[in-house]
């Protein structure tokens, strides 16, 4: 079973349908013993990182996800979710995350060379470039497009990198650190490629805290 952590910061429903679509039981929750419960934790989110990081603050579940990751079970951040998983972020001041992946969040418009003609946020298609294998990616190949809505993302996390997306500038599509992954780009809206990657993620099994997790052959 999946968990999708609610924590007020995202529309779910698309994740929810998604993950119904492929036949995996999930749950939308944010019961800290529903959360330690579940094979594997999804981290959604839209809007504003601080506001975000501030909800899971007062909600007690920040310590709670930072725990649940230490114990290597399959943690994946998507969108705002993703950036979450950082060390901080310098949207609107700066504001800390969770610090499971080493990194910080910015501006695209802040990267060296962006072109200034392009619209803010990116959204829309963009073709996925694999920089390593991934778990996530294993039925994915290089080119294939997925969906992106974002102002902002990562930066000084290249050891975590798997993927990268062309919007003037390289921006981080995808992180991987042991059992804790994310995606910038929306697996549940990017179609058949999405549904892969959710796939993937729900075949992994909690291989303890062992840092070389490198996922399972689990089933959905």
């Amino acid at each position: 079973m999946t968990a999708i952590v609610d924590y007020g910061a995202g529309n779910l429903f698309s994740l929810v349908s998604s993950l119904s679509f492929i036949g995996e039981e999930a749950i939308v929750t944010g019961d800290p013993d529903k959360l330690r419960a579940a094979d594997r934790i999804i981290l959604p989110g839209v809007g504003a990182f601080g506001e975000a990081a501030e909800l899971l603050r007062t909600r007690g579940l920040t310590p709670v996800l930072k725990q649940i990751a230490a114990e290597g079970k399959p943690f994946l951040g998507i969108c705002l979710g993703m950036q979450l998983l950082f060390d901080e972020s310098e949207e609107f001041g700066r504001h800390e995350g969770l610090g499971l992946i080493p990194g910080r969040v910015v501006p695209i418009e802040s990267l060296p060379g962006w072109n200034k003609t392009l619209k803010i946020p990116h959204i829309g298609w963009n073709p996925l470039t694999l920089t390593r294998p991934s778990t996530l990616f294993r039925e994915v190949s290089d080119g294939d497009c997925v969906y992106f809505v974002h102002s902002f993302c990562a930066t000084d996390c290249a050891a975590a990198v798997t993927a990268t997306a062309e919007y003037s500038v390289t921006v981080t599509a995808a992180v991987e650190k042991g059992n804790v992954f994310g995606c910038q780009f929306h697996p549940e809206k990017s179609g058949n490629v999405g549904l892969r990657i959710l796939r993937a993620f729900c075949a992994l099994l909690n291989t303890g805290t062992d840092p070389m997790f490198k996922g399972g052959d689990g089933r959905c």
